[in-house]
Order: structure tokens, then sequence, then C-alpha cells
């Protein structure tokens, strides 16, 4: 399970935290982040050694648990030397605070410089890279996940169905439906997929769609899961049949030839 400190403002962690507390702790793998503001404190961002650990802190209080199984940073601090970021993670690692480490929305050269420098120093490394990928946005293709496959880190895809958009449920030059994902991020979304070639790339999953049985949304999914370098994809259900809809792709697989024909709708 996915979650992030600034989420809602820690809000995001609390409620997992609650929720879990009737399950087995080692059942649950879950992963949090942390870089970005939490409050107007001019200390409270960043990657900075005292960030991060007051970050893991009030994580950990927030998860109601002893140790994340995944942390990691949230994106680039450009103000932080790379090895005070990594060593002060390695601490905690020893702590047994976190089990593993990992980066997201980092850039390829900063991944491979990251580990890198634990290297040098004989710290932990990133193990996994959580990236924004799907069918019409595949702009990591270039070096990012070259940069993840040299340096042995797992792909974790966020936004796989690019906000609802791969679902199918959007139209060429239609109003967007009220109540929907996207109507409430229009002003991120609608200029990041909203444009002719990212709606070929749907009509092509329409055609697939019906030719196999599948859903867009299902098809979306099992064409990220198709490329070995791709780990998981990090899905975001709004409710039972969505989250039913989204498991079913683990039960099959998308054959070469489907993959190829989605895979040539769009020149990234």
């Amino acid at each position: 399970i996915d979650t992030a400190d600034m989420y809602s403002s820690g809000r995001s962690e609390e409620m997992l935290g609650n929720a879990l507390q009737n399950h087995n702790r080692d059942d649950v793998v879950i992963a949090s982040k942390c870089c970005f503001r939490m409050s107007e404190g001019a200390n409270d961002k960043g990657l900075s050694r005292k960030h991060i650990i007051k970050a893991i802190d009030n994580s950990l209080k927030r998860l109601k648990t002893d140790y994340l199984d995944l942390y990691q940073v949230h994106g680039p601090d450009w103000f932080t030397p790379m090895e005070e970021t990594m060593t002060s993670l390695d601490d905690l690692v020893h702590q047994g605070k976190i089990r593993y480490i990992g980066c997201s929305n980092y850039y390829g050269w900063q991944i491979v410089k990251a580990n890198m420098v634990s290297e040098k120093l004989g710290k932990e490394k990133f193990i996994s890279a959580q990236h924004l990928y799907n069918l019409v946005r595949r702009d990591i293709e270039r070096e990012i996940l070259p940069a993840c496959v040299d340096q042995g880190l797992g792909m974790l895809c966020w936004s796989p169905l690019a906000g609802g958009f791969l679902s199918g449920r959007y139209k060429r030059n239609e109003e967007i439906p009220d109540g929907s994902r996207i109507s409430f991020r229009k002003n991120i979304d609608v200029p990041k997929y909203f444009n002719d070639k990212a709606f070929d790339v749907v009509d092509e999953l329409k055609l697939v769609s019906q030719e196999v049985g599948k859903t867009p949304s299902q098809l979306s999914l099992a064409w990220l899961l198709y490329d070995q370098r791709v780990t998981s994809v990090i899905i975001g259900p709004k409710n039972l049949e969505q989250l039913e809809d989204t498991l079913e792709v683990s039960e099959w697989n998308l054959n070469a030839n489907h993959h190829e024909r989605l895979s040539s709708k769009l020149d990234f």
C-alpha cells in the first residue's frame, strides 16, 4: 500500500494506520515518502538529515507502526548534498525504522548518482523508483527506465491509467463529465492528456478491448505489466467494483501482438 506524508497533509497515513490495526503487520507491505513541505516551518521540507528524521518519526506515528517496508524520497532536493540524504536513509535502515529505500520522480542521472554515492560510502542503495508511466506518458522510456535496469531498481508506476483518461470514458471535443476524477484536476490532466494522439491510443484500446473481452483500463495496466522492467502499478480505485476489475489483470497476460499495436499508436 503506497502513501506519503504530504497526501492530505498526513491524513492519508492516519487513515491507513487506523484501517490496518486489525491486520497482521507482516502480511502488509507499507510504503511512504518524504520531501515535500509539511508546514510553514523553514526546515519542514526537503531531504536534509533534519527533515528526514522528523518525517519518518511522524509517518510512523500516523501509521501506527514501528517500521516501513519501503521509504521513498518523493522528489529531488536541489539544495541538500546527495551524500547527506543517502547516509540519513542508511541510518534509518540500521535503526530498524525502514527496511528498504527508494526514490520517486528522480531523473535518470540522479538515480545513478545516488546509488554510486551509496556504493562509495558502503551505504544502502535505492531498490525501487516510482514514476509517472502509462500508455500516453512514456517519457521514462528514454533515460529513467534504462537507468533503473542498470542499477537494478524495480519500477513502480504511478497514474497508470492517466488519471482515468485510459478508462475510455472521455470523448474528443466533449465536456468532461461532472464528478469524474479528471473533473477535479482539469488544470493538471487536460493539458497532459487531452490531445489527438492520446485519443488515438484510446481508440485503439477500445478496438483491442472488443477483441479480447477486457476493459480499456485492464488493457492499459496489462500493457505496463507486459514490460519486465515494471515491478508493479499503483492503482487508486474509488470503489470495490473498480478494485475487482483491476485485480483481474493479475490473472492473464497481454499478448505480443496487442502490446505492439498499443505501443505503436504513440511516438514518445
